[in-house]
């Protein structure tokens, strides 16, 4: 199996970036069988239909990448309450067709919701818009566990590093939860 992680936040360090690599250790410890990647997608430009086709090399790159992933774990902050624009933009990307003969690459995908905000929803308004989106385009998400972590800088060092005392067990819970959906959808 292989999992694919997106950081919603393009922050290099950011709090949700942290929390996928979090996720991976997780992944990485119980259940070393399967294969656990963070995307990278930074340099994906502004989605504009007068380059769409053919799509930029960093559009196909992150297209190919969603492809090959059994699911799709996202970890988005949330910016005024709403999902991050540069979130936005991606998933406008990869919600486009292909081409002609193929069609967009997140239909019947897998798809785990986790979040963390420095206040306190926890990313939850951007993870119901996120459900809303992800179902329009046929992706399938699993609703529960989400993982919503209000007040995240109260579990990282004066650093901003993660330490993840109190929700660690939340993400180990979500990790083992979405791997059993994930073989569910593909069997």
């Amino acid at each position: 199996m292989k999992l694919l992680a997106i950081a919603g936040s393009l922050r290099e360090h950011s709090y949700n970036r942290q929390l996928a690599e979090a996720a991976r250790a997780v992944v990485n410890e119980r259940h070393p069988e399967v294969e656990f990647d963070l995307l990278v997608w930074d340099d994906v430009p502004l989605m504009n239909q007068d380059i769409e086709h053919p799509a930029p090399e960093a559009v196909t790159r992150v297209r190919d990448a969603v492809r090959e992933a059994d699911g799709i774990w996202l970890f988005s902050p949330e910016y005024n309450h709403a999902i991050p624009g540069p979130l936005k933009n991606l998933l406008d990307w990869l919600s486009r067709p292909v081409s002609a003969t193929e069609a967009q690459v997140l239909g019947e995908k897998p798809f785990a919701l986790a979040g963390a905000s420095i206040g306190m929803s926890g990313a939850a308004h951007a993870q119901d818009q996120l459900v809303n989106m992800l179902s329009f385009l046929d992706a399938h998400v699993m609703n529960k566990p989400r993982l919503t972590i209000p007040h995240i800088a109260t579990q990282a060092d004066e650093n901003g590093e993660l330490r993840l005392e109190a929700s660690a067990p939340y993400l180990e819970k979500q990790a083992d939860a979405f791997i059993r959906f994930v073989e569910k959808e593909i069997s």
